[in-house]
């Protein structure tokens, strides 16, 4: 919801939109307005979970994840998300140092 999106030629948080779509529905639902559009702003969910990242996270040993200055748990919640076909995410900080560990 922090994510920033163009509308109406304004760069917003996705919760103010949702703000501002929510009094449009509420005054065409009032009759102040005649339609309605919920078509725009697009959303796009930008996945963090591909295949790539999986084999990654499991590939990692605990080792080499405690040289970057990860605890074990982490690693641990990370690698058990990533044997199950449910989509997650991840924090920034782990991202950034799970693309470092790539490089390396």
């Amino acid at each position: 919801m922090n994510n920033k999106v163009t509308y109406k030629g304004k760069s917003m948080m996705w919760s103010y939109v949702l703000l501002l779509k929510t009094r449009e529905l509420a005054h065409y639902l009032v009759e102040k307005r005649k339609t309605i559009d919920f078509s725009h702003p697009h959303y796009a969910v930008e996945r963090q979970d591909s295949e790539d990242v999986r084999q990654k996270i499991l590939s990692i040993s605990y080792t080499d994840w405690k040289k970057m200055g990860f605890s074990k748990g982490t690693l641990y919640y990370m690698k058990e998300n990533a044997k199950d076909e449910k989509p997650f995410t991840l924090n920034a900080h782990v991202r950034e140092r799970l693309e470092m560990w790539e490089v390396c």
